[in-house]
């Protein structure tokens, strides 16, 4: 059974070595598994509630992006995507609050946190709390909910926020699932064998303590800020303890056992903090060298950044457009349109629409199966989609230069000529003189992708 995981990271600042120990490389090592489908991305909508610097958030999301790829994501494996460019996720977000209870969402740590530290210094209790914060745990359900995640690796601070997802989800269930489980109810997952690193002075390592390592600065960078690690006042010869040593916890978590035992053994043994600071530099150097080679030269290549988080986005749209549609329906905001019925077996297809839980039958008997839809995309190019009857997408065109072209194409999709139609990963490509024309959106496996290329065959061949 694939376990689909999914981890947020928020745009506020630069990662430092103790956000690359305690959740991107473990997040990277976890996508790699033959049963993960993960699903990473960068949380920019929950930057803005913390965050009014657009500078600081464009870089940070920059960076960040950077540092996944750099250590070693593979975006043909996971989805790695900005929230910002799944407009499903704030339409679902708007969906959830409609069911949330104020009361829970009162109960919410940070909200909570702003409260009691207004009334300590005698403010009003909302004093300078936006509705960002007060509703931060629905926005992060919206996430969670719109994947449907089985596993969302957090730290502990999080783990209500993973609990008021579900409490959402199975409420919304509740009320408009009609025994059927539209979200999967999410757990959260707390990795007790992940690295919390110690900082410079010896506290949890934090932008907030300004106690941090950077993570690609430059090799010197690295070794000035190790050589500021705060160590005991123990002299060259004088056994160290290593289970007291902020630097051996760190060093702890980059080596291997065998190096672990060693270094252990020279610190009994009176190795001196300076040379003990340089075994940890060239351990980290080694660790590191390569990634930031690669983090540098993707920072100079904004654009292909650009390139690779919009392809992530597309690939998660896949998912979340045609979901956010079932649960459109399943709230009550469906077209008025008759949907179309087939019956099986019968030559004519029946018409009905759906008005206040009453059935509004149509006088006409037969109709075109398939329509194609136009719409020009964000950069300007242009674009169809095909969609069935009842609705459902069968096919999203590539990008077209002009609105001609887009028009032709789909033209020639009706004419009737043979479909060249390719089975290509968990859905079907469709091809026109030997150029990919339009895929479908993933399928559960093969034989609904089967099914899928037979229903797009039905719906281009010609009326008779």
């Amino acid at each position: 059974m694939t376990t689909r995981i999914l981890t947020g990271i928020t745009t506020t600042g630069t990662p430092h070595l103790g956000n690359y120990a305690g959740a991107i490389r473990p997040a990277i090592v976890a996508s790699r598994a033959a049963d993960a489908d993960s699903f990473y991305f960068l949380a920019d909508y929950h930057a803005l509630i913390k965050c009014d610097d657009p500078a600081r958030i464009q870089r940070s999301r920059l960076e960040i992006a950077a540092t996944w790829l750099a250590c070693g994501l593979d975006v043909n494996k996971a989805t790695f995507y900005r929230q910002s460019d799944i407009p499903e996720i704030p339409e679902l977000c708007w969906l959830l609050t409609c069911v949330a209870g104020k009361g829970l969402l009162n109960r919410a740590h940070a909200y909570k946190a702003s409260v009691d530290k207004n009334v300590e210094q005698g403010e009003d209790p909302d004093a300078g709390i936006t509705m960002g914060l007060f509703s931060y745990p629905v926005l992060m359900a919206a996430d969670i909910l719109m994947f449907n995640a089985h596993k969302v690796p957090v730290g502990r601070d999080q783990i209500q926020h993973v609990e008021m997802a579900r409490d959402i989800g199975q409420r919304f269930n509740h009320l408009f699932g009609q025994g059927k489980e539209l979200f999967t109810l999410p757990e959260a997952v707390i990795e007790e064998e992940v690295a919390t690193l110690p900082g410079l002075d010896g506290r949890k390592m934090s932008k907030s303590y300004d106690n941090t390592i950077p993570l690609f600065g430059s090799a010197k960078q690295l070794k000035d800020a190790i050589a500021r690690i705060v160590t005991d006042s123990k002299l060259p010869g004088e056994a160290k303890d290593p289970d007291s040593s902020h630097l051996f916890t760190l060093y702890q978590a980059f080596s291997t056992p065998a190096q672990q035992a060693e270094f252990r053994a020279e610190l009994l043994a009176g190795l001196a903090w300076g040379e003990a600071k340089n075994r940890l530099f060239q351990l980290l150097d080694n660790e590191l060298g390569e990634a930031r080679e690669r983090y540098h030269t993707l920072i100079e290549q904004p654009a292909d950044l650009e390139d690779i988080l919009l392809a992530g986005a597309a690939k998660a749209r896949k998912t979340a457009t045609p979901f956010l549609n079932e649960l459109r329906e399943a709230v009550g905001l469906r077209s008025f349109k008759p949907r179309v019925v087939h019956i099986e077996g019968a030559a004519s297809i029946s018409l009905s629409a759906e008005l206040d839980g009453r059935v509004i039958k149509s006088k006409k008997t037969a109709v075109k199966a398939a329509r194609f839809v136009s719409f020009r995309d964000e950069d300007g190019s242009f674009r169809f989609r095909l969609l069935d009857a009842a609705g459902e997408q069968l096919l999203l065109s590539k990008s077209f230069a002009d609105g001609k072209a887009a028009g032709q194409a789909s033209k020639r999709l009706q004419s009737g000529e043979a479909l060249d139609v390719r089975a290509q990963g968990a859905g079907f490509g469709l091809w026109l003189d030997g150029e990919l024309i339009g895929e479908s959106l993933d399928f559960a496996d093969g034989a609904a992708c089967e099914a899928g290329i037979a229903r797009l065959r039905e719906a281009l061949a010609p009326q008779e």
